[in-house]
């Protein structure tokens, strides 16, 4: 039932992603920086906050005042930032809420993921807090209901003496020290927040704190063509003597507020209380089995460090060779590491390395750092027997990833097809070693581009085919020969499509073009071989 729930979701999302993919493209696609953008907003909120600030007078009396000055008197400026400053806010909590659901629907919250996940649950319930403090500042009708409801609520707990809802009884039971310590409570609550924010993606090589420009600019100025055509507007001022009897609530942080009108407020408590402490709980429900981490193999690791700076959660480092291996050979040089708490078993460090070749002087395939349940060998294997059963016209050997689109759909007579943990698990020297025993061309595939399952994998590939990225392909592969096409797991008939058009782009080649071409190819392997 999980599964088929978590399905659903992902399928929805899929779909959401096609849709801004063919309005912003690619590149500027929000549903790929649900998490970037909740960064993005927050500085909005915090700049628009400190500008706030600066009008508003935090005694009792006059707080309304200066909210409604800065809202009318100077609406060209501070009351676009207090606009800017509420629709921001809200922004964050939906892009916060997005990037949970994504996460929980596309099953990336489990094993060695957990610590992102459960570091963002006190992230939403402070993002929460700093709002509801935000609307008593106000002090409107609004405020005045969310915070006599508010004390209201806390009092059912057994841990005040006191019930803080007496300071809401009369208009001068308010005092100006109460009313500036919510002051110091909202501002002081953001930074706390930033910490966790910073502490949510310490765990991610190449965190993505800041999205693209493009992306910014558009949203900051949706942002701000809101704020000029609904400008946020207060509510009659404060009154203890009479009760609020119409409010226009943000949904977006006091949906709660109406339940506590119909439900007790134990029941209310346990909703938010079961709720929070249900969300931090879902990693381990059920427990994941854990998949074996990546191994290092000491005669073949250099301690070249390119698996470090590839891994996509930091679960590598170099270390100090401390044990002398069998052939001698790197003695002197330091040795990858790799923690296993962090390690997601993705393989991405096999393609990083620079022994994961096929092209060995002994039939042993061999690497640095490599998964012990799906590897190097394994690859090695499956390669040679998918380029046997090529019989076609055309022969095409498919890498695929076991997060995009499944293989057995898209099955041709003429294209073989293999799946890795991740396509950035390929070394390159497959591809080459591919084109040299058989293949015309290489097809790859995976998650699509901006969404991988393991972050970084598809970046990796690009980039390494590109020659932008150690290990590189090899300069001497016709281009016209490999092809790369990111798709989801809902883009199977898009892939189809995309592997009988490569084929074609093939068979169109000119045979002597072609023919020339693997010579060479042949000869530059050669050469590579025996050096």
């Amino acid at each position: 039932m999980l599964k088929l729930f978590q399905d659903s979701g992902h399928r929805a999302f899929l779909l959401a992603d096609r849709l801004a993919n063919a309005i912003f493209g690619t590149k500027w696609n929000p549903f790929y920086y649900l998490g970037t953008m909740a960064f993005f907003f927050f500085y909005i909120v915090l700049i628009s906050g400190i500008y706030i600030y600066i009008f508003y007078d935090t005694s009792v009396v006059d707080a309304y005042t200066s909210v409604e000055y800065m809202t009318h008197k100077q609406w060209y400026l501070a009351g676009v930032m207090r606009s800017l400053h509420r629709y921001a806010s809200d922004a964050m909590v939906t892009t916060m809420v997005l990037h949970l659901l994504r996460g929980f629907f596309s099953n990336r919250y489990r094993g060695a993921r957990w610590y992102s996940w459960t570091t963002g649950i006190p992230m939403l319930v402070m993002v929460f807090a700093i709002g509801i403090t935000g609307y008593w500042l106000v002090w409107d009708k609004l405020g005045q209901f969310v915070a006599v409801r508010t004390s209201e609520w806390i009092d059912w707990l057994p841990i005040i003496a006191e019930p803080t809802a007496r300071n809401f009884l009369t208009n001068t039971s308010i005092t100006d020290l109460f009313f500036r310590l919510l002051v110091v409570t909202h501002l002081g609550l953001p930074l706390m927040l930033l910490g966790l924010m910073l502490l949510h993606v310490t765990r991610l090589n190449y965190a993505r704190i800041n999205p693209p420009a493009g992306l910014a600019i558009g949203s900051t100025l949706a942002l701000l063509v809101l704020s000029l055509v609904k400008p946020a507007v207060s509510h009659e001022a404060a009154d203890l003597s009479t009760l609020p009897t119409q409010l226009n609530l943000d949904w977006f942080y006091l949906f709660i507020y109406p339940l506590m009108d119909q439900w007790s407020m134990g029941a209310v408590w346990a909703l938010v209380g079961g709720g929070a402490l249900l969300l931090a709980l879902i990693p381990w429900m059920p427990p994941k089995r854990r998949e074996p981490v990546a191994v290092v193999y000491p005669d073949d690791c250099s301690g070249c460090n390119l698996c470090v700076v590839d891994c996509p959660y930091e679960a590598i480092r170099l270390e100090k060779r401390t044990a002398a291996t069998a052939s001698g050979r790197y003695a002197h040089l330091p040795i990858a590491e790799v923690e296993e708490s962090k390690c997601v078993s993705c393989g991405i460090c096999t393609g990083s390395c620079p022994s994961s070749t096929p092209f060995r002087h002994s039939d042993e395939v061999s690497t640095g750092i490599d998964m012990p349940h799906r590897n190097i060998r394994d690859l090695h294997a499956a390669t040679r027997e998918a380029l046997a059963k090529l019989t076609g016209p055309t022969k095409v050997l498919v890498y695929g990833c076991d997060h995009g689109v499944e293989m057995s759909k898209v099955m041709q007579s003429e294209v073989a097809m293999i799946s890795l943990p991740c396509t950035g698990a390929l070394p390159p020297s497959f591809i080459v070693y591919a084109l040299r025993n058989g293949a015309d061309g290489v097809f790859l595939t995976g998650c699509r581009s901006g969404d991988c399952f393991h972050r970084l994998g598809n970046d990796w590939v690009d980039m390494r085919i590109e020659h932008k990225r150690k290990p590189y392909l090899k300069r001497s592969v016709p281009h016209e020969r490999v092809k790369r096409y990111w798709a989801a797991a809902t883009d199977h008939k898009q892939l189809i499509d995309e592997i009988e058009s490569f084929c074609q782009s093939l068979r169109d080649l000119p045979p002597a073009t072609v023919k020339a071409k693997a010579e060479a190819q042949d000869a530059t392997t050669s050469r590579e071989t025996r050096g």
